[in-house]
């Protein structure tokens, strides 16, 4: 079964905002934490040496950074359980994934939507999730692009274990469809974060992947 889970997307450098978002969705086993640089993305997050995680909590981070080996050492320091960043990105992506897994963390590869997964077959071995991204960069809301589903059956081509992520327009309406298309995680932002019952609203999604 696929698992929902939370993202924190804070479009300015308000850490209260930061706080605010996080404290809405402690109660998921897994979060994931979207970071932004205001230059690969058009709004900007607070600066990554300045967040923090829960814990005990599974925490994905999303670097949507033009240059993601800039941050290395504090994503070190902070120690997410996944590190994803675009493939668009300004890097040398053997060398970043080396480091990062070299520390114990797992490495992922988002994709924009006009992105070919085959720009990853030269160091597809070195990926352990691949985010599928139908959403609008630094922001809740987007669509969910079913026509990107061509994405997940090429992906497993190259790699048929390989966990499959999603951000981008999910509800209730289509969390079904994306388990069906072979998503595992699927991330969720405005639906939980802008709920007036966030809790609600997660349980829903899960309770529907369970149906």
């Amino acid at each position: 079964m696929s698992i929902i889970c939370p993202t924190v997307t804070c479009q300015s450098d308000d850490l209260h905002e930061y706080r605010r978002q996080m404290e809405r969705v402690e109660f998921a086993e897994r979060i994931q934490v979207d970071l932004m640089d205001g230059i690969f993305t058009p709004t900007k997050s607070p600066d990554i040496d300045k967040i923090w995680f829960f814990e005990d909590k599974i925490t994905d981070l999303h670097l949507m950074y033009q240059n993601p080996a800039d941050a290395l050492n504090t994503v070190l320091d902070l120690k997410p359980s996944l590190l994803i960043i675009h493939a668009e990105a300004d890097v040398h992506v053997p060398t970043l994934a080396g480091a990062v897994k070299a520390a114990g963390i797992k490495f992922g590869i988002a994709l924009l939507q006009p992105t070919n997964p085959a720009v990853m077959l030269d160091y597809i071995d070195e990926v352990d999730h691949v985010l599928i991204f139908s959403g609008d960069l630094g922001k809740f809301g987007g669509v969910m692009n079913s026509d990107l589903f061509n994405k997940i059956r090429q992906i497993k081509t190259f790699k048929p274990n390989i966990e499959i992520g999603w951000d981008g327009g999910v509800n209730a309406d289509n969390v079904l469809q994306l388990q069906n298309a072979g998503v595992d995680v699927i991330n969720v932002g405005g639906y939980i974060q802008n709920s007036d019952d966030p809790i609600g609203n997660y349980q829903k999604l899960t309770n529907l992947l369970k149906s």
